[in-house]
């Protein structure tokens, strides 16, 4: 990362509060695609179903990944995702697809990196960035599969790590500007995530600033490894990443007194995407992009914000909503604060 890019991020996470984009899931399931259309020509005589596996999209369905891309960023995003959630060696296994999840993850990067810098032409004054996105896996390493076994574990830190070192070098390999890892439900895996981050870090001699993000499942107001926000957010400080914060499993009615916990202690910039409300009976997502830019304005309006956008159930509607709403409105202020860059390679934020 260029140190004129990196003044970029700088600039205008003081200035402003930045918008991420919202939900891909949910975008891809507009398009009600088939079993052949995921397969597209590449895999058309896969030996499985490939059907809902919305990452391999970005090498069968390129086009319909890129247009979802250039809808946030016409909505006024920021930042956009890589299509590259469940990615991972780990995670392309339900597909016995390990061997592809480098492409995979390449092709997503690259796909985000094409748009973004279209839309950074079309408005110089306004750059978008790409975050290569380092989901939280299908497999957890602090609890057991099995409530008859309560030390049984279904995958290792070290296997964590070889999947994510893979993942994070295309990921940067095709083009992301930042690494988020998010919708951590188990710190272990996050610990993971970072370590192999750190790596890869190293091994390119480049570092990028790093995101982290953590789910509260439910009302309990801990993540389902059993941490609270505050607990979480300390367990994770030691990064010192470029934004933490919180996203999924919860509308903003819901999350916010979890931001406002992160945003109490937290001594980088704080972000959150929420869903869209909770889901209804259907699986589907049922609050209006006013609605929820309503909530989140709120959030900006008692500074506990710098970085927000939306989860599942969002669309570019609610991204240009959440966008409007936050336009003119000051960013969190971020403590001073000297902890070890050990992954983020940068300076602190300081106002």
């Amino acid at each position: 990362m260029s140190l004129d890019l990196l003044h970029q991020l700088n600039q205008a996470a003081l200035q402003r509060i930045l918008v991420l984009d919202g939900a891909m899931g949910t975008m891809i399931q507009r398009h009600k695609l088939d079993e052949a259309a995921y397969r597209g020509e590449q895999f058309a005589n896969w030996h499985c179903d490939v059907k809902g596996n919305n990452d391999l999209l970005a090498i069968t369905q390129p086009k319909i990944i890129y247009d979802i891309h250039c809808a946030y960023l016409e909505a006024g995003a920021d930042i956009i995702e890589t299509n590259t959630f469940n990615a991972t060696t780990i995670s392309m296994a339900d597909y016995d697809m390990q061997a592809h999840s480098r492409d995979i993850n390449l092709a997503a990067a690259r796909l985000a990196r094409k748009a973004a810098d279209e839309f950074t032409r079309r408005t110089p004054e306004k750059p978008r960035y790409v975050a290569g996105v380092l989901g939280p896996t299908n497999r957890t390493a602090s609890i057991s599969p099995d409530v008859n076994d309560p030390g049984k574990r279904n995958v290792t830190f070290d296997q964590l790590v070889e999947a994510y070192v893979e993942s994070c070098e295309a990921l940067i390999e095709g083009g992301s500007d930042l690494i988020l890892v998010e919708t951590i439900f188990d710190t272990l895996n996050a610990k993971a995530a970072v370590f192999a981050v750190d790596v890869v870090f190293e091994k390119l001699g480049k570092h990028l600033p790093v995101m982290i993000s953590g789910t509260i499942t439910d009302a309990s107001g801990r993540t389902l490894s059993g941490q609270t926000a505050e607990a979480f957010y300390y367990s994770l400080r030691h990064i010192a990443p470029f934004s933490f914060g919180l996203n999924c499993a919860l509308g903003p009615d819901l999350l916010r007194q979890y931001v406002d916990e992160v945003s109490n202690v937290a001594e980088t910039l704080v972000s959150a995407h929420p869903n869209a409300g909770l889901p209804n009976e259907f699986g589907e997502y049922d609050l209006e992009a006013d609605e929820m830019a309503a909530h989140v304005k709120e959030w900006a309006q008692s500074g506990l914000v710098n970085i927000v956008g939306g989860c599942c159930g969002s669309t570019p509607e609610h991204i240009k909503a959440i966008a409007d709403a936050v336009a003119g409105i000051a960013p969190r202020s971020v403590p001073h604060f000297e902890p070890k860059m050990r992954l983020s390679g940068l300076e602190p934020f300081v106002h």
